[in-house]
């Protein structure tokens, strides 16, 4: 099936006895046992497991290419668990343009448990490559990275990171809808499903994907032992957004086009951080393994911090708020809100600037976006 049928049909079969063609969302929280042990379709107690949220599990893992899907009540739990993966004296290569969340999991949460994590301030695969050593055993990267937008060439690291270290990327930007990493030789791909996939801001949610049955075994152990799991109407919401994903992702990446070509032109922007632009240093890579642009761009605007409270004193269309992905435009200041736990010196050297605005480009028509930008840039 192509990946428009897939959204709508993987793992969404009709309930085999009402024929409910919507998945039930079964909120009991335990199950009748037909004798001590004998579970009806392995189902015991919803935390261990929930028909709701196996479908959704097996959604999200079908639409990655990947045998089997792990769903956590957020995209934070599910890195915690791809990190309980990890052992005292592993080393974890990752940028310092991740997510802030997941930075603060990586140096304030699990740093103190004995794990070594690298934060580089690259996007070249070889440089990163480079830094791998006998005790690495995870390469954590997104691609594109939030908020700057860098681009990782994925089949390379995948290629190059030896035997031992397992490649885990962040496809919450791009989806599985653009991009595919396990396809390119990714081990685990994880998802902030609050995001994209969800597409409505109004679910937390996140995942874990991967075609390796001990991996998954893993990340099940831990979803099951420490209990962040979504609730049945949780993975009803995100199962529901997940059918028209192709169809939001296609206009989002229209939208984003349109925009970043407007911003790139207007005389109070610095720069544009945009991977569909051709002057991107990450334009080839990105072209070669993703087939759209998500709705994300990024710019520094003229002015510094004045020019920037003034811009979100201005603009009505584009809600300044947390989050993205979601059908309305989303305005954010990384440098405060989702990247304030990084260290001021660390944000400077990478680009995390006062000046700098994230956008989330929704599903609006493209024309009402671009003259309030007009107007808030004006």
């Amino acid at each position: 099936m192509k990946f428009a049928t897939r959204a709508i049909h993987e793992g969404q079969e009709p309930d085999l006895r009402t024929g409910a063609v919507n998945v039930p969302v079964y909120l009991s929280t335990t199950f009748k046992q037909d004798g001590v042990g004998n579970f009806r379709d392995d189902f015991e107690y919803s935390r261990t497991g929930n028909p709701s949220r196996r479908s959704l599990e097996a959604t999200i893992a079908g639409l990655e290419s990947g045998r089997h899907g792990v769903c956590f009540a957020s995209g934070s739990a599910a890195t915690a668990a791809v990190l309980d993966l990890l052992e005292p004296g592993d080393h974890l290569l990752t940028t310092i343009d991740v997510y802030g969340g997941t930075y603060r999991l990586f140096s304030d949460v699990y740093g103190k448990y004995g794990i070594d994590f690298e934060f580089l301030d690259t996007a070249d695969a070889e440089v990163i490559l480079s830094k791998v050593e006998p005790k690495t055993r995870m390469i954590w990267v997104e691609s594109p990275t939030n908020p700057l937008l860098n681009i990782h060439d994925i089949a390379r690291l995948a290629r190059g990171k030896g035997d031992r270290a397992l490649l885990v990327v962040d496809n919450t930007f791009a989806t599985p809808c653009f991009q595919r990493p396990l396809e390119l030789g990714a081990d685990i791909v994880v998802h902030s499903t609050t995001k994209y996939l969800a597409g409505h801001s109004d679910v937390v949610g996140g995942a874990a994907v991967t075609s390796d049955r001990a991996l998954a075994e893993k990340i099940t152990f831990y979803q099951n032992a420490a209990g962040g799991v979504p609730s049945p109407f949780d993975c009803y919401l995100i199962q529901r957004g997940i059918k028209t994903l192709p169809v939001r992702m296609q206009r989002h990446h229209e939208n984003a086009v349109s925009i970043a070509e407007f911003l790139r032109g207007h005389p109070g922007v610095g720069r544009v951080l945009f991977p569909g632009l051709a002057d991107h240093p990450g334009h080839a890579i990105a072209e070669h393994q993703m087939s759209g642009w998500p709705g994300i761009v990024s710019f520094v605007i003229d002015g510094g911090r004045p020019a920037v409270d003034r811009f979100f004193e201005r603009v009505e269309l584009f809600t300044l708020a947390e989050s993205l992905g979601g059908v309305e435009s989303l305005t954010c200041y990384p440098f405060t809100m989702t990247h304030g736990t990084i260290p001021v010196p660390e944000k400077l050297r990478i680009g995390i600037t006062e000046d700098l605005i994230r956008l989330s480009v929704g599903l609006e028509d493209v024309e009402d976006l671009i003259a309030e930008l007009e107007r808030a840039l004006g």
